[in-house]
């Protein structure tokens, strides 16, 4: 017999990075030898000024955490001058994006995202019973234009990953709020930017100013990446009150654990953490980059914290490259599943865990 509905039985689930624990036993190597360059992390680990604020909020963990997230909101309010009523917290920004999906789309309606995008777009759009409209890239990267066509009188939602994972492309400001500006009130843009801390001055531009203007705009942020919280599973979501209302109605309560209200609230205040988050991704940047450029290898301009790169020319390069990886101590991710069998895409560590990567590379592809 089947359970549930056809759309929901067709989801193949999200595969993440291969663990640590996982390689080791696979190919018995030593954990402290294996290098994970796979999932986005930040390399300098949890922020000093986090693991002191979860260890002042351990006396309270046998009482729920705020569900309202007050002192959490207030910090958000105050950093990035919104509204407290224009912020959704997440359990991670994964979780923003499936509310906005829950919430504003229904079965047989459909959803606009680029091909090469962000892997829970279609997720989320399958398990609404939605009908996902998958826009040709350009560059390996958003064709505003082609999207903006795509929309039709059944589309509930646009989703705009800037920078884009995996790819690491990067839309300027005009280009996206020409875009914001052209799509229906009717259908709801979510602008995804897990990555935005890491975008160069010149690149920088605040899109949370947009969201006064335009009650259609959920703009995503992320904890897991230049804050160095992925493990605590936190990040929000900005929008106008009526939005953001709606997105709190199937908000799960108590979605954001005390720890990670605690920690956020400390990592949104330490500025010289997030300043050297972005000083060590742009070293990691060059030094991963110069060597592709030495050894030959393709690879994509990256506004994010990783760098995509072509592994061979043939579809099962990909996945030979990576396992001769894992055999040396080294986890990447395989972008196949993104229907890029040929690249893998590496995540921006500390400049030994780089070394280690491209020594290992080199004599692969050797």
């Amino acid at each position: 017999m089947n359970f549930g509905p056809d759309y929901v039985r067709a989801i193949a689930p999200y595969q993440g990075g291969k663990p640590i624990s996982e390689v080791a036993r696979e190919f018995g190597l030593d954990e402290s030898s294996i290098v994970k360059l796979a999932s986005n992390e930040n390399p300098l680990g949890l922020p000093e000024s986090a693991r002191l604020a979860m260890m002042a909020a351990l006396t309270e963990l046998a009482r729920y955490p705020d569900s309202n997230g007050f002192d959490l909101k207030a910090t958000i309010s105050k950093k990035f001058a919104v509204p407290t009523d224009s912020i959704t917290l997440g359990n991670g920004s994964n979780d923003i994006l499936e509310l906005a999906a829950r919430s504003l789309v229904s079965p047989g309606q459909s959803v606009v995202y680029s091909e090469f995008s962000f892997a829970v777009y279609p997720l989320a759009t399958q398990a609404v019973g939605a009908k996902a409209i998958v826009v040709p890239a350009v560059n390996y990267g958003h064709d505003l234009d082609a999207m903006r066509a795509a929309i039709t009188d059944e589309t509930r939602l646009v989703f705009v990953a800037n920078p884009n994972n995996p790819t690491g492309t990067f839309i300027d400001a005009e280009k996206i709020h020409s875009f914001i500006q052209s799509v229906p009130p009717s259908v709801v843009v979510v602008l995804d930017e897990a990555y935005t801390e890491y975008l160069t001055q010149t690149q920088q531009y605040d899109s949370l100013r947009w969201v006064a203007q335009y009650p259609n705009l959920i703009v995503s942020r992320s904890f897991s990446k230049a804050y160095g919280l992925a493990g605590l599973r936190i990040g929000f979501g900005i929008a106008q009150p009526a939005l953001t209302d709606l997105l709190n109605r199937l908000r799960q309560p108590f979605n954001v654990n005390s720890l990670a209200q605690a920690a956020a609230i400390a990592a949104l205040n330490d500025a010289a953490y997030l300043k050297k988050s972005a000083e060590i991704n742009a070293q990691g940047y060059l030094q991963l980059t110069s060597a592709f450029a030495a050894m030959n290898i393709e690879y994509l301009p990256s506004s994010g914290n990783f760098v995509m790169f072509r592994a061979g020319h043939d579809d099962a390069a990909g996945a030979r490259v990576n396992l001769a990886l894992l055999k040396k101590g080294i986890i990447v991710r395989p972008v196949g599943n993104y229907g890029l069998p040929q690249w893998l895409r590496v995540s921006i560590g500390l400049p030994e865990e780089n070394a280690a990567f491209l020594t290992a590379l080199q004599a692969i592809l050797a």
